[in-house]
């Protein structure tokens, strides 16, 4: 650990300090209790929608490995083959074989699990447009009050 980063740490929080800590990490609960409840409404589970993102949000491609699945969503490789299988019996995902390696899987949207989650997306960038203001506040609070 650096010297600075040390003396940062071992600083002592204020009462405002961790109010401010409070109400950010508060902030995201709500965000995250909204979209598991979204989900949930569109058929899905949580880790589904975040599956569905991670595949259509990949940069450059249109469909992603179980692997890279896997550390976009920070699970095992297994649970990644588990969420695939669960999402193909529900034509939200497809696999298909690489071009270039035969071996290499890719999984991909159906038109069904891009339906899905352009609804969800747009619920969620709504949720976004209303809770930003106060993240943002509290956000740009703590991160000048870290410079104290």
């Amino acid at each position: 650990m650096q010297a600075s980063s040390k003396a940062r740490s071992s600083a002592r929080i204020s009462k405002a300090q961790y109010e401010m800590l409070a109400a950010f990490r508060y902030q995201l609960r709500q965000f995250l209790h909204f979209s598991e409840q979204a989900a949930q409404k569109a058929g899905l589970t949580l880790r589904q929608h975040q599956a569905l993102l991670a595949i259509k949000g990949f940069p450059n491609r249109e469909s992603i490995t179980i692997g890279e699945l896997a550390e976009q969503l920070q699970i095992a490789h297994h649970s990644a083959v588990g969420l695939v299988d669960r999402s193909v019996e529900q034509d939200l995902v497809a696999r298909e074989q690489g071009v270039e390696d035969r071996r290499q899987v890719y999984i991909k949207l159906t038109d069904h699990g891009s339906e899905v989650l352009e609804q969800l997306s747009g619920a969620h960038r709504a949720e976004i447009r209303r809770l930003g203001p106060r993240l943002r506040s509290l956000l740009k609070s703590l991160m000048r009050d870290q410079n104290h």
